[in-house]
């Protein structure tokens, strides 16, 4: 066994200036190990990591997020970029498993720069895992997977029953924006769950867990960061608690911009302006944080009880939307139809609300991204959006919306365009991996009615769920997935198991009572007759040029139908 050292051999964590900081979700099914494997990596650990609510350790699972840390060496591609700072310090987001938590795992996804999946090896894939592999695949370009549990495995067989759980996650990834991620079998603790809890932080025996943490440092890519005056400061809270003689405390991650000790910050949903005290990344004192660090700053005259999870920003930087127009594309996994006017949940950041939902533009998307694929991009908007939330990195474009186009009526979301311009794609085809790309879900335009106002910035990623969708099947998937690891056949992961709908990108903040009746719409309608007789030609009399012909015609309209709409067209 071995286990990783601490950071420094117990030396204090350096200044916070000095330290880039890269946010890592840690997401998998429900009792995979993950508070584990994360209780095994942390060295530093905020106010709410691993499973601290009583609430959480009296159930024996994560109910909320949890955020620790560990240090590491700067590794030499990150060092180029950043030369400036000496340490690398991996957040953990340990986010929950459950099927009733998706609403908090969503949050936690799109704080995030890269995904660690966590999978129970024995146990192989599970219903939520799926789940958790859409979330990965929408807002992160980086993925690493720890087959947790290997101890489970007889130690005479453990490389051989290693060695085909690979292969069969490597089944499950081989269609995904993954199927090259990088796999690593550990034991996040020797032993088991009890073990882990009662023993201190990284004191209990694991296996292989120094070789994770390589693989996470030497394959990590560049984080994303904006850096810049007209970034604006955008934080998204998670926790909120006060501390007697100092004010509230709320904790969470810049999402865009930055601030600083003494300047002034809004939290919208309350009306409130407060001025920021002080600020600490992980119990180090710091006077500025920027887009991806992790943090807890002190207000003064808040009252914690009104706020647990929302946003703290720029003044006058998130606006209020009723309802927004989105550029959306369907999941892959989601196998239900999604007609207008439905009722979806939308999630934006740690917020999830109902919204009505009507859908159009697929046919004329489509034609518009045919056009501009000898371009090396179309048009461009300005924004700021940042980590998981940004839809950037759910390959959403940035697209603007004519409000004088016409659009051909579509009843819902569409799967295929009936139109000869995708003949070549069919509701029955299955796509082979090397043509997905060829065959990824179609982009629609989205009118977004928000049940409950939302507070947040244009162009930043939507979820669409249906949370609603009965959990038997994806229990019946789970149990089957489990009873049959050892004759997986490696199709796609169980599509009924994921909820998740569709994602996309905020666009424009609408009224959804005034401007819906704005979209310009059609439907085609034809008459077919028969052609009995040409007539004379009508010749112009300057220069005798034939400009129309008289034509005769039977079975085109009824007897008792009114010419009169049709005469001139």
């Amino acid at each position: 066994s071995s286990t990783m050292s601490k950071n420094d051999n117990g030396s204090s964590p350096p200044p916070a200036e000095q330290v880039l900081n890269v946010n890592v979700g840690v997401l998998g099914h429900v009792d995979s190990g993950k508070t584990s494997l994360v209780k095994t990596l942390s060295t530093l650990l905020s106010t709410a990591a691993l499973d601290k609510s009583k609430q959480s350790r009296q159930r024996g699972m994560t109910l909320d997020l949890g955020f620790s840390c560990f240090f590491l060496e700067m590794p030499e591609h990150l060092l180029k970029l950043y030369p400036e700072k000496k340490k690398l310090q991996m957040t953990l987001v340990d986010c929950p498993g459950h099927a009733s938590l998706i609403r908090t795992i969503i949050g936690g996804a799109q704080i995030i720069d890269m995904v660690l999946l966590v999978v129970d090896a024995f146990k192989g894939w599970q219903a939520q895992t799926t789940e958790c592999l859409v979330l990965a695949e929408l807002t992160s370009p980086h993925l690493v997977v720890a087959l947790n549990k290997i101890d489970m495995f007889p130690e005479n067989e453990r490389a051989e029953r290693l060695e085909e759980a690979k292969q069969k996650v490597r089944q499950r990834l081989r269609r995904s924006k993954f199927p090259d991620a990088a796999m690593i079998g550990v034991s996040a603790c020797i032993g088991g769950e009890k073990v882990a809890a009662g023993t201190d932080v990284g004191s209990h025996p694991t296996y292989n867990i120094d070789t994770l943490v390589q693989k996470l440092q030497d394959s990590l890519p560049a984080p994303k960061r904006i850096v810049g005056k007209d970034a604006p400061f955008y934080f998204s809270i998670d926790h909120c608690f006060p501390i007697k003689g100092m004010g509230t405390v709320l904790t969470g991650t810049v999402l865009s911009g930055s601030v600083s000790v003494n300047d002034s910050v809004e939290f919208p949903t309350l009306g409130l302006e407060r001025k920021v005290k002080s600020m600490q990344m992980f119990k180090r004192k710091t006077v500025k944080i920027s887009q991806g660090d992790r943090a807890g700053m002190c207000v003064s005259s808040l009252d914690s009880n009104l706020l647990e999870r929302g946003v703290a920003a720029s003044p006058g930087a998130v606006q209020l939307l009723k309802g927004a127009i989105a550029l959306v594309r369907k999941i892959p996994y989601y196998q239900h139809s999604i007609g207008d006017k439905s009722k979806v949940h939308i999630s934006v950041g740690h917020t999830t609300v109902m919204a009505t939902v009507n859908f159009w533009g697929a046919k004329e998307l489509y034609e518009q991204q045919q056009q501009e694929q000898q371009q090396e991009e179309g048009e461009k908007i300005d924004g700021h959006t940042a980590l998981g939330g940004d839809a950037d990195r759910a390959g959403l474009p940035y697209l603007k919306y004519d409000w004088d186009q016409d659009f051909l009526h579509q009843d819902g979301m569409l799967e295929t365009l009936p139109s000869a311009t995708t003949a070549t794609t069919t509701t029955d085809d299955k796509p082979s991996s090397s043509k997905q790309k060829e065959k990824e879900p179609l982009l629609h335009w989205a009118m977004l009615d928000f049940q409950t106002p939302v507070y947040c910035p244009l162009h930043s990623l939507v979820i669409g769920s249906r949370l609603d969708l009965n959990d038997q099947n994806s229990n019946n998937n789970s149990n089957k997935n489990s009873n049959n690891n050892n004759k997986d056949s490696g199709n796609e992961p169980s599509a009924s198991s994921c909820r998740l709908a569709f994602c996309g990108r905020l666009m424009e903040k609408v009224d959804p009572a005034k401007d819906f009746v704005r979209i310009r719409s059609y439907a085609p309608k034809e008459r077919i007759g028969v052609v009995s007789k040409l007539g004379d030609p009508h010749t112009r009399q300057d220069d005798g040029k034939i400009v129309r012909y008289e034509v005769f015609g039977s079975d085109l309209f009824k007897k008792e139908t009114v010419l009169k709409p049709f005469i001139g067209m």
